[in-house]
This record gives C-alpha cells, structure tokens and sequence, in this order.
C-alpha cells in the first residue's frame, strides 16, 4: 500500500509514464496545478503547496527509488511538480499583486515554464551539484534550484517588459 501511494505521488498520478519526454509533460501538468491553486488561494496557496510536495515528493522519490540502482528514474516527475510551481510564483505573486486573472500573465506563466526546463535539462552549476548527490533529496533539490533560477529569469524578464520597454 505504502509502496503504491509513493508510487502514484511520484509519478504525479501516472503523468511520468508518458512518453516521450516525461519531465516536460510533469512540468505542464504542474503548470496547470499551479494555475488550479492560484484560482483557488492564490501565490499563498501555490507557495503552501510548493512546500509541502517538496517534503511528500522527497518521501515519495525515497520509497520509489529504495534499493534501486537508478536514484533518478524518468517516470519520478514529482520533483517537477515542485520545482516548476517556484518557477510560477512571481508570475503568480504578480498576478495577485495586481488583482487580475492569472491568464493576462500568460507570458510569465509561458517563460516560468520554458526557463524552467532549460536549467532543468542542462543542470548548470549548483543545479548539477544537486543531481549529483545522487539520493531522493538531490533528486528533489536539482528541480528546486532550477525551479529558483527559472523564478530569477522570469522576474528580470517582467522587469524588463514592464519597466525598461513599457
């Protein structure tokens, strides 16, 4: 049973199964969770979220990958789930900032995405480090710090748009 629940919480509901290319339809799944949560609570409720499928997603990684040569396995999309939803929240924070749909951002939520998996795929530096640590909690973390990085890129992108062009 135990094994089951990690399972589906890892695979994000059987979301990693999907072919190809399984971390980028974890991370479009989680682009709509995260639109989801913001309509329901707004940036508190996607941040509230964002910690706890850290914690669930580093016990769920655990489980999943316990005895397995493979600390990373593709169908474990979880740790996407956590880190795109960083990568989403100065979109969202802007929007509720801002007080209006979520969807007029639409090019914050499209940039969190694309630059999230940029750092996701290419793993620079600190991003890298954490892949390598080569356990549930580097699993959860290379996706964190891409998530951060992508959050970084997306807020110079607003500022850019809406300070230096505007």
């Amino acid at each position: 049973m135990t094994r089951t629940l990690a399972n589906m919480i890892a695979t994000v509901g059987g979301t990693g199964y999907l072919k190809p290319a399984p971390g980028t339809w974890g991370s479009a799944v989680a682009v709509l969770m995260a639109l989801a949560l913001h309509y329901l609570g707004g940036v508190t409720l996607l941040a509230l979220a964002t910690v706890v499928v850290f914690f669930v997603g580093w016990w769920a990684t655990a489980q999943v990958t316990a005895g397995q040569d493979d600390h990373d396995p593709s169908e474990v999309v979880i740790d996407e789930v956590a880190g795109q939803w960083i990568a989403l929240l100065v979109t969202s924070y802007g929007a509720s900032r801002m007080g209006i749909d979520p969807l007029k951002l639409y090019p914050g939520w499209i940039a969190g995405f694309a630059l999230f998996r940029l750092f996701d795929i290419t793993k620079p530096n600190l991003i890298g480090w954490a892949d390598r640590r080569g356990d549930a909690l580097g699993v959860m973390l290379d996706d964190v710090i891409a998530g951060i990085y992508a959050a970084i890129g997306t807020a110079i992108l607003a500022f850019l748009y809406h300070v230096v062009i505007l």
